[in-house]
């Protein structure tokens, strides 16, 4: 029962900055713009809110500057992608090196100095409760979160209407456009969001998930968070169940690798990858599927008439 508990609650924590930044760039791509720097926006996120926390600033306050760093982040994408329609794939690989550089600069005066993490919640009776109590009431705010921000997101796209035009942008933006909606304004927004939801992502990693700085810590989660994206076909409730999957799989082998199996460690570790690009392949067959629910106007330049 302990190692089931062990694994349930490494699963939720595991996933938890993957459903922070798949759902982010699920409000991008949306609105027809693929943005492809999710992992430079991390690590910004990441370096920010570690700097703020050891610089003795209270944990909203790191966590909310991990946000706005991946906010700045993606306004620069938003920029040369929406401003000047530069290619959307260049410009979102040039932010993910420019992050991965910039957060590099930041952290070299960390060290290895850890701080203190995030603590998980204490819901008095219920975090008592046998095996309730660890299963659901002693995470920290985060992960609860994580949960609230997919209910806000599914309710935001499918039962508003705001939802329905950020939806609508991204299949036309010229009839949006010929019917009044500001396209541009509305594509900048979607970014912003989806930075800050990148940016808190990485401060998850850096406060909660491990309280200590490492160089490129974000380990490609930035990039698993966009396969998420297309392995869940562009639904909310997919992208929270495949993001348990890879939760589930890195704490598996991180099980295995404890329990010593006889297995080489490379590919225990590699193993949650292993997953996504298989669950990809199998979901990449059914291309009525795909093509169902795939934003028809995703990655081109849209440029007002007038």
């Amino acid at each position: 029962m302990d190692l089931f508990i062990a694994i349930f609650t490494g699963t939720v924590i595991a996933a938890t900055p993957l459903i922070f930044a798949a759902l982010g760039e699920l409000v991008v791509e949306k609105s027809g713009v693929l943005n492809l720097g999710i992992e430079g926006m991390m690590l910004m996120g990441a370096a920010l809110a570690f700097w703020a926390v050891a610089a003795g600033y209270p944990m909203p306050v790191a966590i909310l500057a991990g946000a706005l760093a991946g906010a700045a982040a993606s306004l620069l994408f938003g920029v040369l992608a929406l401003t000047f329609l530069t290619n959307q794939y260049a410009a979102g690989l040039a932010l993910a090196i420019f992050g991965s550089g910039v957060s590099a600069f930041l952290g070299r005066g960390f060290g290895s100095e850890p701080i203190e993490a995030l603590h998980g919640i204490n819901v008095p009776v219920l975090s008592d409760l046998p095996l309730i109590g660890p299963l659901l009431f002693r995470f920290d705010p985060m992960v609860y979160l994580a949960l609230v921000m997919f209910a806000a997101i599914s309710w935001f796209l499918y039962r508003t209407k705001a939802g329905l035009v950020l939806r609508t942008i991204g299949e036309s933006p010229q009839t949006s456009h010929a019917i009044g909606y500001p396209v541009i304004r509305i594509r900048y927004m979607a970014v912003l969001f989806g930075g800050a939801m990148a940016g808190l992502a990485g401060a998850y990693l850096s406060v909660a998930y491990t309280p200590l700085w490492v160089e490129n810590m974000t380990a490609g989660k930035g990039w698993i968070a966009l396969a998420l994206v297309v392995f869940a076909t562009w639904r909310p409730l997919r992208i929270l169940l495949g993001a348990w999957l890879f939760g589930g799989m890195t704490i598996l082998q991180l099980q295995g690798q404890a329990l010593g199996l006889e297995v080489p460690s490379e590919l225990l570790s590699a193993l949650p990858y292993l997953a996504t690009i298989i669950v990809l392949v199998l979901i990449s067959r059914n291309r009525q599927m795909l093509a169902l629910h795939f934003p028809a106007s995703l990655a081109k330049p849209f440029r007002p008439a007038g």
